[in-house]
């Protein structure tokens, strides 16, 4: 999880980039705050995918093969 200072300044930076605008130095480590966000949320959003079990009305197990094999590789 990024830490609060980090995603603070990320809304410091767009509140000023709305308003006045970004210095070269600036606009660079927006850049750099939003990619380390993203691999974040991907990273946390995929371990949260690979939680998930889909099942059927009847009550059968229909997850997708490949969501089955993820599962499969990270348990060893």
């Amino acid at each position: 999880m990024l830490s609060k200072d980090k995603l603070n300044r990320i809304s410091e930076l767009s509140k000023k980039s709305k308003n006045k605008g970004l210095s070269k130095s600036e606009k660079e480590e927006q850049r750099e705050l939003r990619e380390e966000y993203l691999q974040e949320f991907r990273g946390a959003f995929k371990n949260h995918l690979k939680s998930i079990k889909v099942v059927d009305p009847e009550g059968t197990d229909v997850t997708p093969e490949k969501l089955k094999e993820e599962k499969r590789r990270n348990e060893h």
